[in-house]
């Protein structure tokens, strides 16, 4: 018969040790995550939509529902140690700094990519040496203070090399907000996924999910405005990569830092790899150009072939489980004392 003192349980006891991965775990997470989605842009809905002044807030607002639906689950549901749990403890300054570096660069990559594949497949079209597209973006900004471009007093090719710093800062600043979603989704969601199911269904499940929670936002015209409904379901392709891609950073990475900044630099990189390298007198539809249309999904579709065949979403474990690795499983208990 085994005896503790004291008020800690002993080692071998369930209540020492987390529960194991559960499907209703994960449906709790779901539940919430979509349901504070919605909820937090009910004031969209009922007002004026996309053109709200309270749009900004809102989306960051929106941003950070997957993380408060994984502290719930983690806390109270699993009732596992939220730090380690979540990845959010890296796991030392120079495989962190590595990992960052390999984000921002591939996230990088991947968009310009995107463009190459889109302007193959006739959805859009370059114009690098013209800056067509940039030109004529600066000239109508700078038209509402009654200026022009020749008034800055630099080269226009000089302001468009200006705009890769605009990037990367904007991607360190974005990897705040975007630090809400990937707590919950690669954090919490996809680790989860990995061990109920494999790499593989938990790649594409996850993207699934992650693509549908922006619903609330793109039925409003967000993103794809030319078809939301369709784009709804469009959406769910680049989140399938992407997520592949992050999920890659982040278990490789030994936390969820690498993803935030790769979710970052992927928000601030669509959009202004579009101006940068377009032409003006080509109109592009999301729905079938950029990384974000069927023109990118052929990068998408090499994106995860590549990660699975160098199986990239095994977690680190160079000093022991990585923080965004699977908690061991609920050991059974011992067996009961049988008193003659």
């Amino acid at each position: 018969m085994s005896t503790t003192t004291g008020s800690e349980p002993p080692t071998d006891s369930p209540a020492a040790v987390p529960a194991p991965t559960s499907r209703v775990a994960v449906a709790v997470y779901c539940v919430i995550a979509y349901g504070l989605a919605w909820l937090v842009c009910l004031p969209l809905w009922l007002g004026d939509g996309l053109s709200s002044p309270l749009f900004f807030p809102i989306s960051i607002a929106m941003m950070l529902t997957p993380t408060v639906a994984s502290l719930v689950v983690v806390r109270f549901v699993e009732r596992r140690p939220i730090v380690r749990t979540l990845g959010l403890r890296p796991p030392d300054a120079g495989r962190t700094a590595l990992w960052l570096g390999i984000a921002l660069a591939s996230v990088l990559v991947v968009v310009v990519l995107g463009l190459a594949s889109s302007a193959l497949l006739g959805t859009f079209r370059f114009d690098i040496g013209g800056m067509s597209a940039f030109r004529e973006l600066l000239t109508t900004q700078l038209g509402a203070t009654g200026r022009t471009p020749d008034d800055l007093g630099m080269p226009l090719r000089v302001l468009w090399a200006l705009q890769l710093v605009n990037v990367a800062v904007a991607s360190v600043i974005n990897t705040l907000p975007a630090l809400g979603e990937e707590i919950g989704w690669r954090g919490y969601l996809f680790p989860r996924l990995r061990d109920l199911l494999g790499p593989v269904p938990a790649v594409l499940v996850s993207g699934v999910i992650w693509g549908l929670w922006h619903a609330p936002l793109i039925l409003l015209g967000y993103n794809y405005p030319g078809d939301p409904v369709l784009g709804t379901f469009a959406m769910c392709v680049p989140t399938i990569g992407l997520g592949a891609l992050l999920a890659w950073v982040s278990q490789r990475g030994g936390s969820v830092w690498p993803a935030a900044l790769g979710h970052g630099t992927f928000n601030a990189a669509v959009g202004s790899f579009l101006v940068m390298f377009g032409d003006a007198d080509f109109d592009v539809d999301m729905l079938g150009g950029t990384v974000m249309g069927w023109g990118g999904w052929p990068v998408w579709v090499l994106v995860v072939a590549a990660i699975l065949v160098v199986k990239g979403l095994r977690p680190y474990d160079g000093r022991g489980r990585s923080p965004a690795a699977p908690v061991v499983p609920l050991r059974p208990p011992p067996p009961p004392d049988i008193i003659a």
